[in-house]
Protein backbone atom coordinates (compact mmCIF):
# COMPACT_ATOMS: atom_id res chain seq x y z
CA UNK A 1 0.00 0.00 0.00
CA UNK A 2 1.36 3.66 -0.73
CA UNK A 3 -0.20 6.74 0.59
CA UNK A 4 0.49 9.95 -1.44
CA UNK A 5 1.10 13.40 0.71
CA UNK A 6 -3.08 14.35 0.36
CA UNK A 7 -3.49 10.90 2.17
CA UNK A 8 -0.72 11.49 4.81
CA UNK A 9 -2.56 14.70 5.57
CA UNK A 10 -5.88 12.85 6.08
CA UNK A 11 -3.94 10.66 9.25
CA UNK A 12 -1.71 13.47 10.80
CA UNK A 13 -2.35 17.19 11.46
CA UNK A 14 0.78 18.75 10.03
CA UNK A 15 0.68 20.95 6.94
CA UNK A 16 3.30 22.78 5.02
CA UNK A 17 6.10 24.11 5.59
CA UNK A 18 6.05 21.35 8.72
CA UNK A 19 4.61 18.07 7.03
CA UNK A 20 7.81 16.56 7.06
CA UNK A 21 7.08 13.32 4.78
CA UNK A 22 6.10 13.85 0.84
CA UNK A 23 4.64 10.30 0.52
CA UNK A 24 4.72 6.20 1.80
CA UNK A 25 5.96 3.59 -0.19
CA UNK A 26 5.13 0.30 1.80
CA UNK A 27 3.03 -0.52 4.66
CA UNK A 28 2.87 -3.75 6.78
CA UNK A 29 0.54 -2.62 9.80
CA UNK A 30 2.99 -3.76 13.13
CA UNK A 31 5.61 -4.94 11.18
CA UNK A 32 7.01 -1.77 8.79
CA UNK A 33 6.40 1.39 7.66
CA UNK A 34 8.96 2.95 4.59
CA UNK A 35 8.26 6.90 4.18
CA UNK A 36 9.95 9.41 1.79
CA UNK A 37 11.00 12.51 2.29
CA UNK A 38 12.46 15.23 -0.75
CA UNK A 39 14.58 17.73 1.03
CA UNK A 40 14.25 20.79 -1.38
CA UNK A 41 17.19 23.83 -1.53
CA UNK A 42 13.96 25.92 -1.32
CA UNK A 43 12.69 24.61 2.39
CA UNK A 44 12.84 28.16 4.95
CA UNK A 45 15.14 26.43 7.23
CA UNK A 46 17.97 26.31 4.45
CA UNK A 47 17.77 30.09 4.66
CA UNK A 48 19.65 30.13 7.88
CA UNK A 49 20.96 26.51 8.34
CA UNK A 50 23.66 27.39 7.25
CA UNK A 51 23.83 29.72 4.16
CA UNK A 52 26.72 28.77 3.07
CA UNK A 53 26.43 24.89 3.77
CA UNK A 54 22.93 23.93 3.95
CA UNK A 55 22.77 20.88 6.09
CA UNK A 56 19.12 19.71 7.39
CA UNK A 57 18.37 20.20 10.80
CA UNK A 58 18.85 16.89 13.18
CA UNK A 59 15.29 18.20 14.94
CA UNK A 60 13.98 17.94 11.65
CA UNK A 61 14.84 14.68 10.68
CA UNK A 62 13.66 13.27 13.84
CA UNK A 63 10.49 15.31 13.33
CA UNK A 64 10.12 13.53 10.03
CA UNK A 65 10.85 10.21 11.60
CA UNK A 66 7.98 11.32 13.60
CA UNK A 67 5.80 11.78 11.55
CA UNK A 68 6.40 8.35 10.34
CA UNK A 69 6.13 6.64 13.01
CA UNK A 70 2.64 8.40 13.34
CA UNK A 71 1.35 7.00 9.99
CA UNK A 72 2.93 3.69 11.54
CA UNK A 73 0.87 3.39 14.72
CA UNK A 74 -2.58 4.79 12.77
CA UNK A 75 -2.09 1.82 10.39
CA UNK A 76 -0.91 -0.78 12.84
CA UNK A 77 -3.82 0.25 15.38
CA UNK A 78 -6.41 0.61 12.57
CA UNK A 79 -7.40 3.66 13.83
CA UNK A 80 -8.87 4.89 10.35
CA UNK A 81 -11.28 7.44 10.56
CA UNK A 82 -9.48 8.79 13.89
CA UNK A 83 -8.21 11.62 14.79
CA UNK A 84 -5.14 11.50 17.35
CA UNK A 85 -3.03 14.57 18.89
CA UNK A 86 0.36 12.33 19.38
CA UNK A 87 2.74 12.97 22.35
CA UNK A 88 6.96 12.80 21.68
CA UNK A 89 7.88 11.06 25.09
CA UNK A 90 11.32 9.86 24.76
CA UNK A 91 13.31 10.51 21.47
CA UNK A 92 17.08 8.82 21.45
CA UNK A 93 18.52 9.58 18.22
CA UNK A 94 21.39 9.25 16.72
CA UNK A 95 22.93 11.63 13.15
CA UNK A 96 25.87 9.57 11.31
CA UNK A 97 26.06 11.58 7.93
CA UNK A 98 24.60 15.50 6.86
CA UNK A 99 21.69 15.56 4.92
CA UNK A 100 21.73 18.50 2.04
CA UNK A 101 19.36 19.63 -0.83
CA UNK A 102 18.90 17.63 -3.01
CA UNK A 103 19.25 14.02 -1.05
CA UNK A 104 15.77 12.02 -0.92
CA UNK A 105 15.20 10.49 2.98
CA UNK A 106 13.90 7.20 2.94
CA UNK A 107 12.55 6.52 6.66
CA UNK A 108 11.87 2.92 8.18
CA UNK A 109 9.45 2.60 11.07
CA UNK A 110 9.48 -0.92 13.03
CA UNK A 111 8.18 -1.78 16.28
CA UNK A 112 10.05 -1.94 19.79
CA UNK A 113 6.94 -2.55 21.86
CA UNK A 114 2.87 -1.25 20.87
CA UNK A 115 0.52 -0.93 23.23
CA UNK A 116 -2.90 0.68 22.72
CA UNK A 117 -2.51 4.44 23.35
CA UNK A 118 1.77 4.57 23.43
CA UNK A 119 4.37 2.81 21.78
CA UNK A 120 8.13 3.03 20.64
CA UNK A 121 9.68 2.32 17.56
CA UNK A 122 12.23 2.34 15.80
CA UNK A 123 13.85 3.86 12.93
CA UNK A 124 16.30 4.36 10.43
CA UNK A 125 16.95 6.38 7.67
CA UNK A 126 18.69 6.39 4.71
CA UNK A 127 20.12 8.43 1.64
CA UNK A 128 20.38 5.63 -1.17
CA UNK A 129 21.78 2.81 0.77
CA UNK A 130 23.74 4.40 3.59
CA UNK A 131 21.87 4.79 7.38
CA UNK A 132 22.17 8.98 7.98
CA UNK A 133 20.37 8.88 11.27
CA UNK A 134 18.51 6.54 13.75
CA UNK A 135 16.51 6.50 16.15
CA UNK A 136 14.30 5.11 19.40
CA UNK A 137 11.11 7.24 19.33
CA UNK A 138 8.41 6.50 22.40
CA UNK A 139 5.15 8.73 22.19
CA UNK A 140 1.35 8.54 23.61
CA UNK A 141 -1.69 9.42 22.07
CA UNK A 142 -4.97 11.15 22.69
CA UNK A 143 -8.29 11.07 20.41
CA UNK A 144 -9.19 14.78 19.55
Amino acid sequence: MELNVLEIQKIIPHRPPFLMIDKVVEIEPNEKLVAIKNVTVNEPYFIGHFPEEKVMPGVLIVEAMAQAGCVYFYYSKNLHGTDLIYYLAKVKARFLQPVVPGDQLRIEVTTVKMMSKAGFLKMKTFVKDKVVAEAEIGFGIKEV
